[in-house]
């Protein structure tokens, strides 16, 4: 039934569409701290059904067939976000078992032992001992105090620090993350993202490695040159890496007008990438903006609603008009 659903609301050719796949890290085991985290078990199941209901394409290929109106019917790409070291050690064997591909786009600068600042406020509060978390005073934060007696209660510490921290000035986000750790007597694991090793290596299985940027910021927020720069540097430091091309790019938290704007497609274009991705939802037909590709994963766990939700999603076609236009004189001026 779904594979006949989806193909009626997926046909090939013109009248075709592309949907992709967004995912972090697949653990091992389940989290306590994010249960609905993908783990190893669930990632199979996904894959399952993945591989009987759709034709799953390596993203670039998948933009070329977009470009000319030529998709497969039912046609999907799979992709990742950030560069874990559990995408190697779990997702990879497990994509392999199941004969499917993926792009696995890294941010450079947190290769070779590297800790994002989020991963850092969660493994501070994964390790910390006592029932409460006391900040400095004179952090920018409406709370300073925070229970830390269970599971829960550190769930609901995470949902409330990092949504307050995460659109701060970089240095303010820093100094936050790193009061948290210090706070919470912790240290802060040296393996939690790939090595330049193991990127080479998925590149070597057949794995697209794409541009995630350098330092992981919020683009809309930073100067033009800043912002180029990260994309920039990112894509060589990978190129470097897997001696392949870096040829597509996901923007940082990837919310259109939010964490990446008009100004930013641009500068992709500039610094050498032929298609980028966003993190809004909804499916991309042809003649699409190559360069603000939507990607959606439900979250449900069971087979039936995870594939009305994949068909539902259908509906949610992004169009370029939700992004905001620049005026022509804030144009970023060619290199």
């Amino acid at each position: 039934m779904h594979k006949a659903l989806i193909r009626l609301l997926a046909p090939p050719g013109a009248a075709g569409n592309l949907s992709i796949l967004i995912f972090h890290r697949v653990t091992r085991q389940p989290d306590p701290l994010f249960l609905g985290e993908v783990d190893s078990a669930r990632f199979d199941t996904i894959c399952s059904w993945v591989r009987r209901w759709y034709q799953v394409l390596p993203l670039s290929h998948a933009v070329q067939r977009l470009q000319t109106a030529s998709l497969p019917a039912r046609a999907l790409a799979i992709t990742f976000d950030d560069g874990y070291a559990d995408n190697h050690d779990v997702a990879l064997p497990i994509l392999q078992r199941h004969g499917l591909h993926a792009t696995f786009f890294v941010a450079s600068g947190f290769l070779d032992g590297g800790c994002m600042w989020n991963d850092c406020v969660v493994e501070a509060l994964r390790q910390c001992p006592g029932d409460t978390l006391e900040l400095p005073a004179h952090l920018p934060l409406a709370s300073h105090r925070f229970d830390i007696r269970s599971w829960d209660a550190k769930r609901r510490v995470i949902d409330t620090l990092l949504p307050a921290i995460k659109h701060q000035a970089p240095a303010a986000r820093l100094e936050v993350a790193q009061a948290v750790v210090q706070a919470a007597r912790a240290k802060i694991p040296t393996d939690l993202m790939m090595t330049s090793a193991q990127v080479a290596l998925m590149a070597r299985a057949g794995m697209t490695v794409g541009g995630h940027t350098v330092s992981h910021p919020i683009l809309a927020r930073m100067p033009e040159g800043e912002a180029f720069n990260e994309m920039l540097e990112g894509k060589r430091a990978l190129e470097s890496i897997t001696q392949q091309p870096v040829e597509l790019l996901a923007y940082p938290n990837g919310r259109p007008d939010v964490d990446y704007t008009a100004r930013d497609t641009k500068l992709a274009e500039r610094a050498g990438f032929k298609a980028a991705v966003s993190t809004a939802s909804g499916v991309s037909r042809a003649g699409a903006d190559i360069y603000q590709l939507p990607r959606f994963t439900p979250w449900d766990r069971h087979r039936l609603s995870f594939g009305m939700r994949m068909a539902l999603n259908v509906r949610n076609e992004v169009r370029l008009s939700q992004l905001q236009k620049l005026p022509a004189d804030d144009a970023p001026s060619k290199a």
